[in-house]
């Protein structure tokens, strides 16, 4: 963790930030209080390269929120010891030209209270009866979102908005999806817990009828510890896909993928995100 220092940007007053030392590029880290949730958990900012080039000033940037903050970016910050690797990801993608230049946020996780905040239905496997899903969405789009683009140059609409996350995660992600239609134009799914309360959110899709303009979804074949808890894993994700594709999402708006052997876990993620970014962005 490198300095702490203040920055003003743009109209807003002088934000507090931490300047992270260990990733590529310019990662800054928000201490961030949420009323909704009454608790205190970090915000990850990367932003582009040539953010504060003087010749960029005037840009506005399109923004992805995922969760699960900690393991996006740097390996000392994972509960696993393993990153996604967000930001090398992202520097080579935009540097190569194949994505626009994006601001991403990790919006770390609540530890403890993780699994409450990312349920948004009461679970009898495994026994979760006081979550506090439901109301992830106003978190993140009344709270989070507003401090981002009061602090950030972001793009705002949801063609310039992406959510997405892994596992639980990811189905927060979805739930978000779902029950604010309209707000989010991109979507990234990695092994989404589907399996959660009874399978609730599969029966919440069928009813659906405004989708994020793109969604990248997607599992391995060795998610759960045997075959045929896999199995499961990854019906669960072609029920969804099907559902997806009777909405008339087509290929060019629906990516699935099945990766054979993959785990579930942070280094089979990374392994896909370049692929969902230059989906979910790509030019």
């Amino acid at each position: 963790m490198g300095r702490i220092q203040k920055k003003q940007e743009g109209a807003r007053a002088f934000v507090e930030v931490i300047q992270a030392g260990g990733a590529v590029g310019d990662l800054r880290l928000h201490e961030f209080r949420s009323r909704i949730f009454k608790n205190t958990r970090f915000l990850r900012v990367w932003l582009p390269p040539g953010y504060d080039d003087a010749c960029s000033a005037g840009q506005r940037y399109p923004a992805v929120y995922l969760n699960d903050g900690q393991n996006l970016f740097e390996s000392s910050s994972s509960f696993t010891g393993v990153e996604w690797g967000v930001d090398e990801t992202a520097d080579r993608l935009i540097r190569e030209g194949a994505v626009p230049p994006m601001i991403i946020v990790g919006v770390d996780n609540a530890g403890k209270d993780r699994l409450r905040e990312y349920m948004p239905h009461r679970s009898m496997h495994p026994m979760m009866l006081r979550v506090q899903g439901r109301y992830y969405p106003d978190f993140l789009l009344k709270e989070v979102m507003p401090f981002v683009e009061q602090s950030y140059r972001v793009a705002t609409g949801p063609e310039n908005t992406g959510l997405g996350g892994s596992s639980l995660g990811a189905l927060i992600a979805l739930y978000t999806a779902i029950v604010r239609p309209g707000t989010i134009g991109r979507l990234l799914l990695e092994s989404p817990s589907l399996w959660a309360s009874n399978r609730q959110a599969i029966r919440e899709s069928r009813v659906v009828r405004i989708w994020p303009e793109k969604i990248f979804l997607a599992a391995g074949t060795a998610e759960a510890g045997s075959p045929e808890r896999s199995r499961k894993v990854v019906d669960d994700v072609r029920e969804l896909a099907a559902i997806l594709r009777r909405a008339v999402l087509s290929e060019q708006r629906l990516r699935m993928v099945i990766a054979d052997g993959a785990r579930h876990t942070e280094s089979a993620w990374a392994a896909r995100f370049p692929e969902a970014l230059r989906f979910l962005f790509g030019r």
